[in-house]
């Protein structure tokens, strides 16, 4: 039955992140340093207020866009923090995780035969989806622009079929963010043009060196912002992601995400609304320790002679692999059997990847140096 499956379905694969990660778990006294996701706890009163929400029975549908309480506390957490204006009763959404308001997006602004330009490499989640949709994706190549999607590697791509421009900041590989001057000359080059801008944001709280600047503060008329809880507040199982947009285009979201899932997880939103308001500053500290773990970890690749660019977001660096005629698969492949450490292979991330791997910080200074020593040593014997 299998040549029933839609064919599309057939074209695209599983992550690469996940399928390298799930190759080598098995693997015995191995430090991994693959997986982005925070390894701080849920604060303690985000997880309270969940507890509450289940004793008190709050465990029904609600509604498609999720709680308005919740959607108040976004709204006013985003306008603190960036600037940014909505109205909480018609243009937000809560979701099942950014991926899902990435999907649901996607879904509704694409079509066949249009062009989505993003950046290469790129976190793999938004190829799959552009594809499925009938759509082509466009990258630009960042590679040589310090891993930075401006202005100047957009115009070149734009056409009449282009509907849309994935803004990843700060972004998942590279963790390197845009300032605002780039971001003004981004929104300068599309205003009053038929292109929608999608910002993931996701990364947004963990902003080391500046302030982030969010697109929809100055272009909200184009722009669908996607933000969420799992890396801000260590929330990564509760599954919340929000999404910002304007009336007119919210609501044509809303339909996708209605017939997707009903609504997000009532409980979850209500540890949500717990982050977002007692919660706003919860990042702070983790953003603290992140930035101490991005200093050490940028001084030993150095240290190795690694070519590297210094990231100023998320928790990743994307690092060029010194070996000549060796895939970015291969090297991450001898470099687990070798020295048991784990890093993921550029390709996963496009072939704009290759010659890349990415590596996670988002692990104990204990585990970093235990893992940068095995890399150290690996080099040296190649």
């Amino acid at each position: 039955m299998e040549h029933l499956v839609n064919p599309k379905v057939k074209s695209i694969e599983i992550s690469g992140i996940r399928k390298f990660f799930n190759m080598v778990s098995d693997t015995k006294d191995m430090i991994s340093l693959t997986i982005g996701q925070p390894d701080f706890s849920t604060p303690t009163h985000v997880k309270e207020a969940a507890k509450s929400a289940i004793d008190e029975d709050y465990t029904s549908y609600t509604h498609n866009a999720g709680d308005l309480k919740l959607r108040a506390a976004a709204t006013d957490f985003v306008k603190e923090k960036y600037q940014l204006n909505y109205d909480p009763s018609t243009e937000v959404i809560v979701t099942s995780g950014a991926s899902e308001a990435i999907d649901i997006t996607l879904r509704t602004i694409l079509d066949e035969n249009c062009e989505v330009i993003l950046p290469g490499p790129v976190y793999p989640g938004y190829e799959p989806i552009i594809r499925l949709c009938g759509a082509t994706p466009v990258h630009a190549d960042i590679t040589k622009n310090q891993f930075k999607m401006t202005a100047s590697l957009i115009l070149p791509l734009i056409n009449e079929n282009t509907r849309a421009i994935i803004l990843p900041y700060p972004s998942n590989p590279t963790g390197v963010s845009l300032s605002k001057g780039e971001i003004e000359e981004i929104a300068h080059l599309v205003r009053g043009k038929d292109i929608f801008i999608i910002a993931d944001e996701i990364y947004s709280e963990l902003s080391f060196d500046s302030q982030h600047f969010s697109i929809g503060s100055i272009l909200k008329e184009q722009t669908i912002v996607i933000n969420g809880l799992s890396k801000s507040h260590a929330m990564t199982g509760w599954r919340i992601g929000l999404l910002f947009a304007p009336e007119k285009i919210a609501k044509h979201i809303l339909k996708v995400h209605q017939y997707n899932v009903t609504c997000a997880s009532s409980i979850s939103q209500m540890a949500a609304l717990q982050a977002l308001t007692k919660g706003i500053d919860d990042a702070l500290p983790m953003k603290e320790e992140y930035k101490k773990r991005r200093d050490y970890v940028f001084q030993r690749l150095t240290e190795m002679n690694l070519e590297v660019v210094k990231p100023n977001g998320a928790f990743y660096f994307f690092v060029k692999i010194p070996l000549k005629k060796v895939s970015s698969f291969d090297f991450c492949l001898q470099l687990v059997k070798h020295s048991g450490v784990a890093v993921v292979p550029g390709s996963a991330f496009s072939s704009y990847g290759e010659g890349y791997f990415r590596l996670s910080y988002a692990y104990s200074m204990a585990t970093l140096e235990e893992g940068l020593n095995r890399l150290a040593s690996f080099l040296e014997i190649q």
